[in-house]
């Protein structure tokens, strides 16, 4: 698939790995600073851009992969010109409605990622929900290309599983924390 890469931070340069890597086109990378848009563009061998009117108008799916608190409106800047395209954004809290787009979905590989630490993706699960049935199986395909474990799940209730794999996480790392504390208070 030819596949627009909107974001360039932590989850989007592991996905863009795994999906270059599985044979996907990676047609373009856009990110608000330069630096990032190019090294990741440099790592998928596509082209890169800072301004959202460049934004490539043809791919198969567009992933937007930003902070949640800037999704909704770097979405609506790229609405332009685009009528028919599809796009997913890969936020776990936030509703697939957050796109203004006929053709919608999130694509959420429920993972935490570090732009240093390489991923195996067939081991994390994705979850998918979208608008439209084709548009389902569209990513469904997609996901299946490098993840063992697809899962089709709507909106509400993925909003509960990321806050449930958010305090999971960070209530390990919380642990880690106050036992190295707690060691460092003993001397040990």
């Amino acid at each position: 698939m030819r596949i627009v890469l909107i974001g360039a931070g932590n989850l989007a340069t592991n996905l863009g790995k795994a999906l270059f890597h599985a044979g996907h086109e990676i047609v373009q990378v856009w990110s608000r600073t330069e630096e990032s848009a190019h090294a990741l563009a440099d790592v998928l061998k596509c082209a890169s851009t800072t301004d959202l009117k460049e934004v490539e108008n043809t791919a198969d799916v567009f992933i937007i992969s930003v902070k949640d608190s800037v999704l909704s409106s770097i979405a609506s800047s790229l609405k332009e010109g685009r009528e028919g395209q599809l796009f997913v954004h890969t936020a776990g809290s936030m509703p697939m409605d957050t796109l203004p787009f006929e053709r919608r979905g999130v694509f959420y590989p429920m993972q935490t990622f570090s732009k240093s630490k390489e991923v195996d993706f067939s081991v994390i699960p994705c979850f998918i929900e979208a608008k439209g049935e084709e548009d389902l199986q569209l990513l469904k395909t997609l996901a299946l290309t490098i993840s063992d474990t697809v899962y089709e799940l709507d909106s509400e209730n993925r909003k509960y599983l990321h806050l449930s794999a958010v305090f999971c996480c960070n209530f390990a790392n919380h642990c880690y924390s106050l036992g190295a504390e707690l060691l460092k208070k003993h001397g040990d």
